[in-house]
């Protein structure tokens, strides 16, 4: 794969150049290392595109997250616990909140990096809530976001997030 755009938001661009600039060339020879080509496997089962051969979202991250752990990138989690004294007295809420966890995809050096080949809603949530959350906890000083470009998107599933 390669670079195709990059967006810098609140200085971003340039805190990763001048901080983390060995980190930033990481993700440059990873993104190049996928060769997106391989993981044009999926059957599409859509209304609007029955039977044609589209880009796999799961290989493609499988694939990320190899060249990314290759290079000892991990993926950082952390437990959430949703307090209940806000509920309505007696009410039981029946989602129970073990298990519940927020995670980064990749996180090496104070840099994160989350993959985003799935729905709109998911960049946004990166990029505005979880990169946000994450650096307020003191793990990540700056984040980037992957994702495809709108022509990469044709051969995807209806509804993936792209650059533009």
């Amino acid at each position: 794969m390669k670079i195709a755009g990059m967006y810098s938001f609140n200085g971003g661009r340039e805190t990763i150049e001048a901080a983390f600039n060995a980190e930033l060339r990481d993700v440059e020879h990873i993104i190049a290392a996928v060769d997106s080509s391989q993981y044009k496997t999926k059957t599409s089962r859509e209304k609007t595109m029955p039977g044609k051969t589209l880009y796999s979202p799961r290989a493609l991250n499988k694939a990320f997250k190899s060249e990314f752990e290759t290079r000892d990138w991990q993926k950082y989690k952390v437990r959430c616990d949703y307090p209940s004294e806000y509920y309505v007295s007696g009410y039981v809420s029946p989602v129970s909140s073990k298990g519940a966890f927020r995670e980064m995809d990749f996180v090496k050096n104070r840099v994160g990096v989350e993959i985003q080949f799935g729905k709109y809603a998911f960049m946004v949530y990166n990029v505005c809530a979880k990169m946000t959350i994450f650096h307020k906890m003191g793990v990540i000083d700056v984040g980037i976001e992957i994702v495809p470009l709108k022509v990469f998107t044709g051969d995807m599933s209806t509804g993936v997030s792209y650059f533009e």
